[in-house]
């Protein structure tokens, strides 16, 4: 991996790590689809603007409808249920379940994409899915159905981000690939047709008691220009220069980030359970991606 994807996970790890923090500060404010609608729609006015300015050529290349598609995927769906998962999990939590996704990519790349599962990834799995289910049990939050729910929101988050990483490898990265301001626009653009009518209807038959103040929108344009419409951009560019695989392990990178923002910045309570499961998830995570003796041959045809 070249120095510059390193330096591109860790500043997309410490972005997305903070977006968690948001979230928290919002969504009991605004509420779940509000939040999540107001993340992707800033998002994509602040990728208009910025493309503007660039003078970006607008060809998609007849890729518009998959990135879209994507963005549902990728974007409207998660940013939805990670704002359900914020109403009751504290941000290193959410950061924490987060971590899941490289595990959630490899059962679905073995399901549903002819990737080869070993002995060793499916330990992995196992093992970092044990991981999540001590950070439930163990930790400050009072093991509940909200605590559950909050969980299951996350995991079925990194789900979506699972199938999205090999469908932008299927759909976007080819016919020499798109170009990935262009493919966080078109991505944006999508979760927000997606979430405008849900936003709608939540608006009118349940409006919050409050819209928040300026630390509310100050939070919300972190959120959408930050930590959404920048962080894409690079999250794009390293789908396409390292794979879907290695860009998911930027998950693994945000946890420390998420604890923490939320403890300096929320004064969210650390405990052990951060440690158990953190541990746990990196020891799944090792088992995951630790390299295999095969053949370079074989090597060459995964990439």
């Amino acid at each position: 991996m070249r120095p510059v994807d390193v330096v591109h996970m860790l500043s997309l790890a410490a972005i997305w790590g903070a977006s968690f923090l948001f979230m928290r500060i919002i969504a009991p404010v605004i509420g779940t689809i509000p939040t999540a609608f107001f993340r992707v729609s800033i998002a994509f006015v602040g990728l208009l603007v910025i493309l503007g300015l660039m003078r970006i050529s607008w060809d998609f290349k007849g890729k518009l409808k998959p990135i879209m598609v994507l963005g549902l995927i990728n974007s409207g769906i998660p940013a939805t249920l990670y704002s359900v998962a914020a109403l009751v999990l504290p941000a290193g939590y959410s950061a924490i379940f987060n971590a899941t996704t490289p595990l959630m990519g490899v059962l679905i790349g073995g399901l549903f994409f002819s990737e080869k599962l070993t002995p060793a990834k499916v330990a992995g799995v196992c093992l970092g899915l044990f991981g999540v289910g001590i950070l439930t049990r163990a930790g400050p939050v009072a093991f509940d159905l909200q605590l559950l729910m909050g969980a299951l929101a996350c995991l079925m988050a990194t789900t979506c981000y699972g199938f999205a990483g090999f469908l932008t490898r299927r759909w976007l990265d080819q016919q020499g690939g798109l170009d990935s301001r262009l493919s966080a626009l078109g991505s944006m653009l999508g979760a927000t047709l997606f979430l405008l009518p849900l936003f709608g209807y939540s608006a009118v038959t349940h409006p919050p008691a409050s819209w928040g103040g300026w630390h509310v929108w100050l939070s919300l344009l972190g959120l959408g220009l930050v930590c959404t419409a920048f962080a894409y951009i690079l999250y794009f560019r390293l789908l396409t220069s390292i794979g879907p695989v290695k860009s998911m392990t930027v998950t693994f990178m945000i946890p420390p980030f998420g604890v923490l923002w939320g403890a300096l910045l929320l004064d969210e309570p650390l405990s052990m359970a951060h440690l158990y499961g953190g541990v746990l998830i990196a020891a799944a995570l090792w088992l995951v991606l630790k390299p295999t003796l095969v053949k370079p041959l074989e090597v060459g045809a995964r990439q």
